[in-house]
């Protein structure tokens, strides 16, 4: 059954460095018992070699994850980017294998935005092209006349961490704030003191331009050869966020026929910038390379961020920062668990009974955990347990989802009204062409997760261990008969649990049994005389 916790590597968990981080990281990953194998900027046929060890895997900007490099890591589990974008990780590769993706955000906001606000006053001021002239012996001022920022109009495309902290440095230059954000509340703008609007409204006013949007299909060359010719003629545009944001041939071009007067990049479309490439000598361009990041303060934020994720994720089943699953902190995890693993019990159980053809599945959640505890792990857990079952590939809690939509399984999540006698209740409701099923279930005391119900028949037991579950008319004599046939093929029985649909007249056994019956005693039991019918299952396997 899945919880949290994934399955534990054998022996020590082994960490491979791809990319260079900060010292930190190898340090808190050591003293939480991890081997780590430090070996930034190896050849490609190496780095392979390292990963087939490794279940966690470190990577920064230089390392491009791809599915060819998680097939050859049959053991990892998680992969932590050392900073704040996974483009450089196939995030939908990993979710398919079950790989959970972190990163740190946040650790690196300040730098970023700092490093923005340096790339737009040298770009303004010309202050790589001063420092050259000068070191070349020309003291002249020629070709090096800037512009201020103060009481320049700022267009800023994207309002999360860095581009707010942006917003808060360029105000201290008195520049007006154009701002555009699809999920930024107006009122968060308006304290801001950010004037909303959509990227068209924002161009043809903007005296700067700086990006700090994601990368994705809706941003991808949001600046292009059409939104270039609906600048302010000579703004000047800052990219320190990612380069697949502006079209790079379509900036060359704006530059050349002066619609736009100079650009500060610190990202580029090509990683390296090809030595050819005509931005790397322009007169009107800075550039640096991917420096976003690059302080010493940032680098340790995000080394020891992402080595307390790791340990927080492997040895304490903690998912922090996830960006293909469900995140909960330590105090969540501790009260989830129990849940997820009743929800885990019951998919499980709902695929070794169900007959037919599946058609869809239904989770329900009910009393105090639809309102205390997220609803999305729950789902995965059901979809864990049935599809791993069901299926011969890997199913958990990252990739349930997705397999299910992949394969064609269609699942849905609702809010139950009722509970019955119980505090919570997960309810998990299965349809086939042969019919439908309810197991129900909940959660006791320190945490023991029971099914407590299937279709009419009340009942609690726990999914573990060989678990023998009857189906008969509701008649004395049954129990007997049952249990007289397990003495008589010396099966003993652990413990035992009834229940009852009185409106259908029937009864529920379930039984516990210390070792597994032979054929000859299932088919002996199925012919006691009231057994509709029976199964038997082991949760050891």
């Amino acid at each position: 059954m899945t919880t949290l916790t994934p399955p534990a590597a054998t022996g020590t968990f082994h960490a491979f460095f791809a990319d260079a981080v900060a010292k930190d990281c190898e340090t808190i990953l050591t003293n939480a018992g991890f081997s780590v194998d430090n070996r930034p900027g190896l050849p490609e046929e190496e780095k392979l070699e390292a990963l087939a060890h490794a279940d966690a895997l470190v990577v920064r900007s230089s390392t491009t994850v791809t599915a060819e490099m998680m097939d050859a890591a049959p053991r990892l589990q998680v992969i932590g980017r050392a900073g704040s974008g996974v483009d450089n990780i196939d995030v939908k590769a990993a979710t398919a294998r079950g790989i959970l993706v972190m990163n740190a955000p946040g650790e690196n906001t300040v730098s970023a935005a700092e490093h923005a606000m340096a790339m737009m006053m040298a770009l303004s001021r010309n202050i790589p092209a001063a420092d050259a002239k000068l070191r070349a012996g020309d003291w002249g001022k020629k070709g090096l006349m800037g512009v201020e920022l103060n009481n320049k109009t700022l267009g800023v495309i994207g309002l999360g961490r860095i581009g707010r902290e942006v917003v808060q440095r360029a105000k201290a230059f008195n520049m007006r704030i154009l701002g555009f954000d699809p999920f930024l509340p107006p009122e968060v703008a308006e304290t801001l003191g950010i004037e909303l609007g959509e990227v068209a409204e924002i161009l043809p006013q903007a005296d700067f331009l700086t990006l700090h949007a994601p990368l994705t299909d809706d941003t991808h060359h949001i600046l292009n050869t059409d939104t270039f010719a609906q600048c302010k003629p000579g703004v000047r545009v800052v990219n320190c966020a990612r380069g697949g944001l502006m079209d790079d041939e379509a900036l060359v071009v704006a530059l050349d026929n002066g619609s736009v007067a100079g650009a500060a990049l610190d990202v580029f479309e090509v990683e390296p910038l090809p030595q050819d490439h005509p931005l790397r000598t322009h007169p009107r361009v800075v550039v640096t390379p991917h420096l976003g990041a690059s302080t010493t303060e940032a680098q340790e934020n995000v080394a020891v961020r992402i080595a307390e994720q790791f340990d927080a994720f492997l040895n304490r089943g903690e998912v922090r920062n996830a960006v293909n699953s469900f995140s909960v902190d330590g105090t969540m995890a501790k009260r989830l668990n129990p849940f997820l693993k009743l929800a885990t019990a019951i998919g499980d159980l709902q695929a070794r009974v169900m007959k037919g053809r599946f058609e869809e599945l239904t989770v329900e959640v009910a009393g105090e955990i639809a309102e205390n505890l997220p609803a999305e792990p729950l789902v995965s857990g059901v979809l864990t347990g049935f599809l791993g079952t069901l299926l011969s590939q890997n199913v958990n809690a990252v990739n349930a989802q997705s397999v299910a939509i992949e394969q064609g399984y269609r699942f849905q999540q609702l809010v139950g009204k009722g509970t019955g006698p119980y505090v919570n209740l997960i309810s998990v409701l299965v349809r086939s062409d042969a019919g439908e099923r309810r197991i129900s279930g909940t959660v006791f005391g320190k945490g023991t997760p029971k099914v407590t119900r299937i279709d009419g028949s009340y009942i609690e037991f726990a999914v573990e261990g060989k678990l023998l579950l009857c189906r008969n008319d509701d008649a004395p004599g049954r129990l007997a008969g049952i249990t007289s046939v397990l003495s008589k093929y010396g099966v003993n029985i652990a413990n035992c649990a009834l229940g009852r649909d009185k409106e259908q007249r029937r009864a529920l056994t379930a039984l516990h049994l210390d070792n597994t019956p032979s054929k000859e005693a299932l088919e002996a039991i199925s012919q006691v005389d009231g057994v509709e019918w029976l199964q038997f299952l082991d949760f050891a396997d």
